[in-house]
């Protein structure tokens, strides 16, 4: 016979074991698709797709003259989607066209920016609107951009990383039109976001860009500051996602850190979708952030001759531009901004 406290006894350590066998498969369970194993990233509840370690070189640079490589990859995120690294650009499509140059280390170098708009070459003026005005655009990108205006491709710039340089690009358009860049910090490192630097093999570079417009009498149609709109698409590297965080659509890695590293194996990648048609005028930006706005010094351009011999555009007293990117101008490697001049 089977005393009554050994059959609680027994019931107990039934209960026990389906609550361990209960852990035990909560434990294994996959919801949350990132998670080291020291626990370290948490769950990851962004709406980013996201990348672990280096991607693959497709391309291993596409600017010999550079005095670095600038390369083009892929990377797989953890659902199994490729991504082009750094970003994907138009550098190599002949169908769209270079900004002529103000200040080029490897072509041409104006003195001045009234240099440069004499010397302008009017076959180089991308016509939009055949009765509109010819708008004059001066810009320093750190490091790649292309414009486009109302979704015309006007220019992209010559130098996809460094040197650094800068351009003067005319285009003619009728009012109301829309501005919009896509902004590249370029990477070394593909899908990590990172560059050889300080005796590091990875270090996270910064961007920044900052633009000026101008009517046929030479007044200033709109500076880049923070009556634009940026959007991030690419953040990286990330070493710890539980550092990231999003508010409706701004997206925030302010906490994160960006210390040197030689080991990139474990750093993260957060990648968004870019819209199709994010350069076309009637593209709705109006959910989108407000740009953030950098000073020179943040930016380090003030030993940059392709920014310090036109300061007389970029830093005018009365019509100053701002850099601009969005709301990390470190980790933050593909922006998109736009502005529309009414």
């Amino acid at each position: 016979m089977i005393h009554s406290s050994h059959i609680m006894f027994m019931g107990r350590l039934i209960i026990l074991a389906g609550w361990i066998a209960f852990a035990i498969v909560a434990c294994d369970s996959s919801e949350n698709p990132i998670d080291d194993d020291d626990n370290s990233s948490f769950t990851y509840t962004g709406t980013a797709s996201v990348s672990q370690g280096e991607g693959t070189v497709t391309n291993s640079n596409i600017y010999e003259a550079g005095s670095r490589v600038a390369p083009l990859g892929t990377i797989m995120d953890q659902d199994g989607e490729s991504w082009e690294m750094p970003a994907a650009v138009n550098f190599t499509n002949s169908n769209f066209p270079f900004a002529p140059d103000l200040y080029n280390p490897d072509g041409i170098s104006y003195v001045t920016a009234s240099e440069a708009e004499a010397a302008y070459d009017v076959v180089d003026i991308v016509e939009i609107d055949a009765d509109g005005e010819v708008i004059t655009a001066y810009l320093f990108a750190d490091n790649y951009f292309e414009l486009y205006i109302n979704g015309v491709p006007v220019g992209k710039d010559a130098i996809p990383f460094t040197q650094f340089n800068s351009h003067i690009v005319k285009f003619r358009v009728s009012n109301p039109y829309t501005i919009a860049m896509k902004l590249v910090d370029w990477e070394e490192s593909i899908g990590v976001g990172t560059e050889s630097a300080m005796g590091y093999n990875h270090h996270a570079g910064d961007g920044g860009v900052v633009a000026v417009f101008k009517d046929a009498e030479g007044n200033t149609v709109v500076t880049t500051d923070e009556s634009w709109k940026a959007q991030t698409f690419y953040t990286a590297p990330i070493k710890d996602l539980s550092c990231v965080s999003e508010n409706g659509t701004s997206r925030y890695s302010s906490n994160c850190d960006t210390s040197d590293e030689n080991d990139a194996s474990e750093f993260y990648a957060l990648h968004w979708e870019v819209p199709a048609e994010w350069m076309n005028e009637d593209f709705d930006d109006s959910n989108w952030p407000d740009a953030s706005t950098y000073s020179n010094e943040v930016i380090g351009v003030d030993n940059k001759a392709s920014y310090t011999n036109y300061t007389d555009i970029f830093d005018n007293p009365t019509n100053d531009a701002l850099f601009i990117w969005s709301t990390n101008v470190i980790l933050d490697n593909e922006v998109i901004v736009r502005y529309k001049v009414e």
